[in-house]
């Protein structure tokens, strides 16, 4: 009787296991558990992900806000490790490659390397070499790429912008499409004006592999199209909806001890400068005495080098000092965040003009991205447009600090940096830092003996489980020290 139990048990227990088994292959065949995706889908998610405003660090480390709270490593260039969390980024970007690919979509797949151009763009700049031919491999196992020279990464960038450019179909609308609302013909001014921006990036380099930087320029700029409105800007348009609202709406930081830089504010008011009443707010001393709003010495900034605890015991207590404007975190849609905007392609196409790059006007490309910017912030910033007249931006850039000078080209250049630095608040990320370390435009004050760092730390995760790789790459680059003023390919 009980080795009948026993066998009637074991039976038992077979039958439920090949039910369960059975059960498992009817899930993973049911519809609702697939392993595939439409691409579109991800296209939302990848595009509001990369289009959102990079944060405050690389306003403090271009000079642009100050900190009275605490000392900011970015405002006194002391920055250490990066961060390697666009990897995760990128993995969607490949998957939804894949998926583009497995259902024949080449205005998918463009799009898809234009982000991974965008974002290993971003990545070499942080840090020099990185993975790139083997990155993205974990899930075929690799979890140890090795890492390509900043030159090899950079040519791969190039290429796979051609090749997105030579994929755009402009007859197949691209659903899911938050950026152009599906016109694959903007997708490809932004994928080709990108490709100029790569390209100038490298001004200090004759060549990348076996592409001549110049040449190449010229031959994208020739080809087209590009960016040539503020309509076609390279921006996402937020809404006031959960999840949608301006990255920095409801940011406790800008209204506690965050304060605009000196720097900043001083090349404004010596321009004459509109945009100084769109991006900071007049000092609590000016605003007291009822000072109008367009008075440029209403505001105030601090200076980036000075002990944080001065400035707070000076200007500070003596409401000297101005704040960031309050709509950047009032307002859930004060303004787009651009990637790549028309104003930069113009002060793009005019140094590369001043530089003999393209055979253009460089004067007229500069005066189009300074008009550019101003027509954004009068979409935009409406409470302040009255500043921002078609008359009043005729006065401006007829001024003599402000029309670009010619015959001189370091002259020439350092104007249209400078130009392009002041339409670069909370635009475009890391850009007007790059542009410093490439041009020494315009003039950053730093503390004694820390000069602005060209580079950041690798990531510890990296130290611990890609060892041999990463120690091979400093070991190529920096003589095996892994630090914030080792000079990386792009800027020797």
């Amino acid at each position: 009787m009980m080795k009948s139990i026993k066998k009637y048990f074991y039976l038992l227990i077979v039958v439920v296991l090949l039910q369960a088994c059975q059960d498992l292959d009817e899930i993973n065949e049911n519809p609702n558990y697939v392993n595939q995706t439409h691409p579109q889908l991800l296209l939302t998610q990848v595009a509001s992900s990369a289009f959102q405003v990079q944060g405050t660090s690389p306003l403090y480390a271009s000079r642009m806000l100050i900190q009275t709270g605490e000392e900011n490593d970015y405002q006194y260039f002391k920055w250490g490790n990066g961060s390697y969390n666009t990897y995760n980024d990128l993995r969607q970007v490949t998957i939804m490659i894949e998926e583009a690919q497995r259902i024949g979509s080449s205005n998918y797949e463009a799009i898809g390397k234009f982000f991974r151009a965008h974002y290993f763009y971003k990545l070499s700049l942080m840090f020099g070499d990185i993975p790139y031919t083997d990155a993205l491999g974990g899930e075929s196992g690799s979890f140890q790429p090795r890492y390509d020279s900043q030159e090899e990464v950079f040519a791969g960038i190039i290429t796979e912008l051609d090749e997105a450019a030579s994929l755009i179909n402009e007859e197949t609308t691209i659903d899911g499409d938050i950026i152009y609302g599906g016109d694959p013909s903007r997708w490809l001014r932004l994928i080709n004006s990108f490709e100029l921006k790569v390209l100038l990036t490298l001004s200090g380099k004759e060549r990348v592999g076996e592409i001549n930087t110049a040449a190449k320029f010229n031959e994208v700029y020739t080809r087209g199209p590009l960016i040539s409105s503020l309509s076609e800007n390279g921006q996402l348009v937020f809404v006031d909806q959960q999840d949608s609202r301006y990255t920095e709406f409801n940011s406790s930081s800008y209204g506690s001890s965050m304060f605009m830089s000196a720097t900043f504010i001083d090349l404004l008011q010596e321009l004459a400068d509109p945009r100084l009443f769109i991006i900071a707010e007049q000092t609590p001393g000016a605003a007291s005495e009822g000072k109008p709003i367009n008075d440029p010495e209403s505001y105030n900034g601090g200076d980036p080098t000075a002990n944080y605890s001065l400035i707070n015991e000076t200007l500070v207590a003596d409401g000297n000092i101005s704040k960031v404007n309050a709509r950047y975190y009032t307002d859930p849609t004060t303004e787009p965040h651009n990637i790549l905007s028309y104003w930069e392609l113009e002060f793009i196409l005019a140094e590369a003009a001043v530089r003999g790059w393209i055979n253009s006007d460089a004067p007229m490309h500069y005066e189009n991205g300074i008009r550019a910017n101003f027509e954004f912030y009068r979409n935009y910033a409406e409470p302040y447009s009255d500043f921002l007249s078609e008359d009043f931006v005729e006065q401006y850039t007829n001024q003599e600090q402000v029309v670009l000078p010619t015959g001189d080209q370091g002259l020439s250049i350092e104007y249209i940096i400078t130009q392009k630095y002041l339409s670069s608040f909370l635009q475009g990320g890391w850009t007007q830092y790059y542009d410093y370390l490439r041009t020494g435009y315009p003039d950053f004050a730093f503390p004694s003996g820390a000069t602005p760092p060209t580079r950041f730390v690798y990531p510890n995760d990296e130290y611990n489980n890609n060892t041999t790789n990463l120690e091979e790459a400093i070991n190529n680059q920096f003589n095996g020290n892994d630090g914030i003023r080792e000079l990386p390919w792009w800027l020797k």
